[in-house]
């Protein structure tokens, strides 16, 4: 049987006049767009830009819903009572949805960003919380996350549809989490070494973590990050990568 990934990035996360990341280059790439919903980075003119460019492509439009925390990038763990959570997320889902349908198409899945990401991982109370808000607006969205996550479970017991994510670019635990951005080597920059691991990660469902142990993973989607200085060009040695491994990359939504 062939194996199947989806290539996403995170997208449209300029601010004003502040641009981050290769969108138009990256969308030449990956599958799908994560793209930013105005509360860790984004804004009107970016999200209609950015969504306009993914229709042109053909490249699925997911919102990238985070916390309210534009100076942190949405990098930053906060409190938040689970109905403001959830209150927060709807706000940005129907944001994002507005533009993708101006644009032609709509919002296909949901993927948290960053802290929230991390966050929602262990934590129920917010896990549940985005959940409820995915629910809310649309319960045939798939949601992405981390396998073996909170997040993941809830969802599932709740009837969504879920997306088991790998990352080609970032380092792991033991445990199968991400390594946190505040120690070294969190992020991987060798080209060769995120080439040969994301093949692997495809193929074989396993990874190896920063302490050396072997890690399963099973994953419908592979990110690579759109803000890493050169994401562009490492997207696409990521995927000749995987199309010379024999991995078809296509979209799971």
């Amino acid at each position: 049987m062939q194996h199947r990934i989806d290539l996403n990035a995170d997208l449209g996360e300029g601010f004003g006049q502040w641009r981050l990341g290769d969108d138009e280059a990256l969308m030449d790439v990956i599958t799908s767009a994560n793209v930013a919903c105005g509360f860790h980075a984004g804004d009107p003119s970016t999200m209609r830009r950015t969504c306009d460019t993914a229709v042109a492509k053909g490249v699925r439009i997911g919102a990238q819903v985070g916390y309210r925390d534009l100076v942190g990038f949405g990098r930053r763990d906060i409190e938040y009572a689970p109905a403001e959570l959830t209150d927060d997320l709807l706000y940005q889902l129907g944001a994002l949805d507005a533009f993708a349908r101006t644009a032609g198409d709509r919002v296909r899945y949901v993927k948290p960003h960053g802290a929230l990401y991390n966050r929602i991982v262990h934590d129920d109370v917010q896990a549940a919380a985005v959940v409820e808000a995915v629910c809310r607006y649309d319960p045939a969205l798939p949601l992405l996350g981390l396998p073996g996550s909170a997040v993941l479970r809830i969802a599932g017991e709740r009837g969504l549809a879920t997306v088991p994510e790998a990352f080609a670019d970032r380092a792991y635990t033991a445990a199968g989490t991400l390594v946190p951005r505040r120690e070294p080597h969190a992020v991987v920059h060798d080209a060769e070494h995120v080439r040969t691991r994301s093949v692997r990660i495809a193929r074989d469902g396993a990874v190896t973590a920063a302490d050396g142990t072997e890690v399963r993973i099973a994953a419908r989607s592979l990110c690579v990050h759109g803000d890493t200085p050169g994401a562009a060009a490492l997207a696409a040695s990521v995927r000749a990568a995987l199309l010379e491994a024999g991995v078809a990359v296509e979209p799971f939504a």
